[in-house]
C-alpha cells in the first residue's frame, strides 16, 4: 500500500490556492449579488460635488445676515422662521427634508410665504433624525440653511 504524504511545499501551495479561491468567491459574490448592492446617499455624487462650492458661498451669505433662519418644534409641526427684517414676499426657494434612515420619507416644498414663517405639518414628519436644507433667495442673493434635527 502506498502512503501519500504531503510535504510542506505542497501544503503551502494548497493553502494559497484555497485562500485565493475564497477571495475570488467573495469578490464575485459582492459584485453580482443584489443584496450587497448599497447605493450612495446621493446617486449623482459628482454633480453634487460641483455644487459644493455654491453651497459654501450660500452658507457664507447666510452667516452675514443680521438674523438667520430659526426653527422650533410645535404641536402643529416644525415651524421655520425667516429673518423678520426681510420683505417675505420677495423670498423664494425650496425646503428639503431628508430622512437619513429612510429615503422614502424625503420630501421638499417650495417657499411661498404670506407670514414670516413656514410650517411643516406634524403628519409629514415621523419622529427621529431629519436633515433640513433650506436653499433660498432674496433680492438676487442666494442663501443656504442646513441643520440636523431630532424631531
Amino acid at each position: 500500500m502506498n502512503d501519500m504524504k504531503i510535504n510542506w511545499g505542497t501544503g503551502i501551495v494548497i493553502a494559497f490556492i484555497g485562500f485565493i479561491s475564497f477571495i475570488l468567491y467573495f469578490v464575485i459574490s459582492m459584485n453580482f449579488n443584489a443584496k450587497y448592492d448599497h447605493d450612495l446617499v446621493t446617486e449623482d455624487y459628482y454633480a453634487e460635488e460641483l455644487t459644493y462650492q455654491d453651497d459654501i458661498d450660500k452658507l457664507d451669505n447666510a452667516e452675514k445676515l443680521d438674523e438667520n433662519i430659526t426653527y422650533k418644534k410645535t404641536d402643529e409641526g416644525l415651524l421655520i422662521s425667516f429673518p423678520k427684517a426681510l420683505d417675505i414676499t420677495k423670498i423664494t426657494g425650496k425646503v428639503f427634508l431628508y430622512r437619513p434612515s429612510n429615503k422614502q420619507l424625503d420630501f421638499d416644498t417650495a417657499i411661498s410665504l404670506s407670514k414670516p414663517y413656514l410650517l411643516i405639518p406634524d403628519n409629514r414628519l415621523v419622529d427621529g433624525r431629519w436633515n433640513i436644507k433650506i436653499d433660498w433667495q432674496y433680492n438676487g442673493i442666494s442663501y443656504l440653511f442646513k441643520e440636523s434635527i431630532n424631531y
